[in-house]
Formats: structure tokens, C-alpha cells, sequence
């Protein structure tokens, strides 16, 4: 089972950037809703060293449609050379709450 709607992650360095971000996909159409979730500490190893930082987490809901532009945009948007990106499908969800990202959504990012 599987629906028409994508959750999108994303972390940022802090709430003005994850917000900012968050704005310019909502705007654009290429989001329904953008959470920003602060309070977050990422451990990584990043070019030979380990790394440890605050960060939020920013989460998107979107059409499955929309993923490869809204990554595209993500990447000109972000701070960051290489930042965090991953699509996960909603495989199942509150029918009138998908309705609603399938609404605020268009089919493709011309419509």
C-alpha cells in the first residue's frame, strides 16, 4: 500500500534557516507544510572528522511527483555543500490530511 504523498527530510544549522527554506517551498507550491523541529544534535563524520552540531530538522509533506524539483530546490536553497535530502513515502495516512497535501500541491510544478 502505498499513497501519492512524500514526506521530505531535510536539517538545517538553525530555526531562521530551516523556516526560511520551509517558506520559499510552501510559496512555490512545492510543499504543503514545512515543520521545523529544533533541538536536534547530529553526530556525522564529514571529510575524514566526526562532527557533532546542533541542527533542526526540517520536515516537508509533498506530492511523490514533486520530489526531484523540490530536491533541485532544496540544494540552491540550502547553506550547506552537501545537505541531508531523503524522500519517504507515505504508505498510508488520514484520507482527508492527504487530500489536503494532494490540494495544496499541484501535480507538477508548472500547474
Amino acid at each position: 500500500m502505498s499513497t501519492d504523498v512524500t514526506t521530505v527530510l531535510t536539517t538545517a544549522p538553525d530555526v531562521e534557516t530551516g523556516s526560511r527554506i520551509g517558506r520559499m517551498l510552501l510559496e512555490e507550491r512545492l510543499v504543503a507544510c514545512a515543520n521545523v523541529v529544533p533541538g536536534i544534535t547530529s553526530i556525522y563524520r564529514w571529510e575524514g572528522e566526526v562532527h557533532e552540531e546542533a541542527e533542526v530538522l526540517v520536515v516537508l509533506k509533498t506530492r511523490a511527483s514533486l520530489v526531484p524539483t523540490l530536491i533541485a530546490r532544496v540544494e540552491e536553497l540550502h547553506p550547506y555543500d552537501v545537505p541531508e535530502v531523503l524522500a519517504l513515502p507515505v504508505l498510508a495516512g488520514y484520507d482527508p490530511y492527504l487530500e489536503w497535501v494532494r490540494n495544496e500541491c499541484p501535480r507538477k510544478p508548472e500547474d
